[in-house]
């Protein structure tokens, strides 16, 4: 009977820890479909699982800094599109393109990135399939 209900409440306990992990990796924060480009200057790439994010500083329509963090994937899912750890560094003027989140936050999905030598790297692979 012991055994049981140890079993019981080990599978209660994986149910109730899967439900966030699963709305973790949702779309519902961000504004899917908008997108927002901006100049800005890195002062901060973070290459870290389970996201990496970069960060950096844009001026908004009034001329004022404001301080954005984008996410991407994971380190092995960046190194598979093309990116790094050496990638970016404290002080590089890009030009970054992100899916916005919903709440007006200065933060977002990194979508694309021109980086100063005017190499354009994009977090979503593109379709390689028959004919491409």
């Amino acid at each position: 009977m012991k055994n049981k209900v140890m079993a019981l409440f080990a599978a209660v306990g994986l149910l109730v820890l899967s439900v966030p992990a699963s709305a973790h990796h949702g779309s519902a924060a961000f504004d899917t479909g908008k997108q927002v480009v901006m100049k800005g200057t890195v002062t901060r790439w973070f290459w870290a699982n389970p996201h990496c994010f970069l960060q950096f500083d844009a001026k908004d329509d009034s001329g004022s800094v404001v301080h954005w963090v984008a996410e991407t994937s994971n380190p092995p899912d960046m190194i598979n599109r093309g990116w790094s750890k050496e990638t970016f560094k404290p002080g590089d003027e890009v030009t970054v393109t992100v899916e916005p989140v919903k709440n007006g936050k200065p933060a977002g999905r990194l979508l694309q990135v021109v980086l100063p030598n005017g190499k354009t790297l994009s977090y979503r692979l593109a379709f390689t399939g028959p004919g491409n």
